[in-house]
């Protein structure tokens, strides 16, 4: 066996890994450490080459970088348990609940909400389908609708800065953070703009599916209302500002912003007398789970990635995506169904351990703006929770949802909001500027046209001049060949 077809066994035996369902972070070692061994067997690698791993997985824990992680993953489960979605929903519902689909806007505003301030779409999905679909089904929205405007809602999360994929992408991009908070804020303005849009088109041809809350259901007017508005935004806006302020103004890292978002988080829970020892431990395992499962995945990735690359498996990556027809384009329609169809089958953290570092140096040398490219990625992976039936967002929403739902209500009303998901990761490719024009712009010279030009030699011209100058005392010296003595007294 050469080693050119080792890359494409490598592939295939990762896809009948994902196939069976084992677990991704053992499936990635074990098929790497096997693919080593093979290859040294072969005479394709030295025993010495293993070597590299222990560095590598020194270099995935002394990464300070994904101690933001933890933070925001704690500071998420924090506000999912403390309150404050409770009177973000509540506010917003009674704000807009007198026209029709005013719920299904309240859950989308406060989705996008809740997606800044924890990063985490498990949090949204659960408070606001603890709290709003009960509503929902007791004044008569159709379930399809309902469990899917909860659902997506939540997934904003992924796209809304501080989202934990962002994070992860920008470290297998080897990009900026900051830069990826960035490039996500148009995207994430105009998906929650085709959500509102999506309701009023439904408010508009199917009223009966979005009815308004009677009178009865309104008991908040006036001051009372925009009080109890205020209570639940200020905070959530204070918060925001902690979290991405100080990382845009340069004041903070991203886990430096992160730990402040922490305690913040810790903040809220008190200023809602719901902080207690409880609701902290519940939080710090929930932290410990995830980070746990995140650190697994990338030191599995990282071991199949090693091999991989040793042989030749980039390479063969690369030749296989950049001969495709249709250059960037056919690069970037390729990739994104090939994203969008893992994501039935893995969620957003494996695929971007496992899919990005093989995709991220063939966009590079295409010329794709890596950061545009991470977003775009970001959007699309955005399907990963929606997915019928595997979508993570779904399995929560089932959790928590009555029993008088149906499964098939949560699975049916999911599909819309995919496409719009598709059709928002269409707007990127198609307006790239989406994503860039919120980007510092980067100062490039061309050093083929840079000319260094040396001034003429003026020094003979300088001392004509100096000579001719007044002294330092501010009188005129005498003129060339004048006497130096003064002039005799006139008689």
């Amino acid at each position: 066996m050469t080693m050119s077809l080792m890359p494409p066994l490598m592939f295939l035996g990762l896809v009948l890994f994902m196939l069976i369902g084992f677990p991704v972070a053992f499936s990635l070692a074990a098929l790497g450490l096997t693919a080593g061994l093979a290859a040294i067997e072969l005479g394709y690698l030295t025993p010495a080459f293993f070597g590299n791993l222990p560095l590598n997985i020194f270099g995935i824990l002394s990464n300070d970088l994904l101690l933001a992680i933890p933070f925001f993953t704690f500071m998420g489960a924090i506000l999912e348990r403390c309150g404050l979605a409770e009177d973000l929903l509540e506010g917003t519902g009674q704000l807009f609940g007198s026209v029709p689909g005013g719920l299904a806007y309240a859950v989308i505003i406060v989705g996008a909400i809740l997606g800044a301030i924890t990063g985490t779409v498990a949090a949204s999905v659960i408070a606001m389908g603890l709290i709003s679909l009960p509503i929902m089904q007791r004044y008569g929205y159709d379930m399809k609708l309902a469990t899917g405007v909860i659902a997506a809602s939540g997934t904003i999360t992924q796209l809304i800065p501080p989202s934990l994929v962002l994070v992860v992408l920008a470290d297998q991009l080897g990009r900026s953070v900051g830069d990826m908070y960035k490039g996500a804020i148009g995207p994430s303005i105009v998906q929650t703009l085709l959500f509102i849009l999506f309701i009023l088109a439904v408010s508009v041809f199917r009223p009966q599916w979005v009815p308004p809350l009677p009178k009865e259901a309104r008991t908040l007017h006036g001051w009372p209302l925009i009080r109890r508005v205020l209570w639940g935004m200020v905070p959530s806006v204070v918060l925001i500002f902690l979290v991405l302020g100080t990382i845009f103004l340069g004041y903070a890292t991203p886990t430096e912003a992160g730990a402040m978002g922490a305690v913040g988080a810790i903040g809220l829970a008190a200023m809602h007398h719901r902080l207690s020892w409880p609701l902290v431990r519940q939080s710090m395992d929930s932290t410990m789970r995830i980070t746990a499962m995140v650190v697994f995945i990338l030191i599995g990735s990282r071991t199949f990635s090693l091999v991989f690359l040793a042989v030749d498996g980039g390479v063969w990556i690369e030749h296989l995506l950049s001969s495709l027809p249709g250059g960037v384009v056919g690069f970037l329609v390729v990739v994104n169904l090939f994203v969008f169809f893992l994501a039935f089958f893995l969620d957003f953290f494996e695929i971007a351990f496992i899919i990005i570092p093989l995709l991220a140096p063939v966009a590079a040398k295409m010329g794709i703006d890596l950061i545009w490219f991470g977003v775009l990625l970001c959007v699309n992976m955005q399907t990963s929770f929606m997915h019928p039936p595997f979508g993570f967002a779904l399995f929560y929403l089932r959790g928590i949802a009555p029993k008088s739902v149906k499964s098939s209500d949560i699975y049916l009303g999911a599909i819309p909001w995919v496409l719009l998901q598709v059709v928002m990761a269409i707007i990127v490719i198609v307006w790239p500027g989406l994503v860039t024009m919120w980007l510092d712009v980067e100062q490039t010279v061309d050093l083929d046209r840079v000319r260094i030009e040396m001034p003429e030699d003026t020094s003979q011209a300088d001392t004509e001049r100096d000579a001719q100058s007044s002294d330092f005392n501010g009188f005129n010296a005498p003129a060339s060949g004048a006497s130096s003595e003064p002039a005799p007294a006139s008689p």
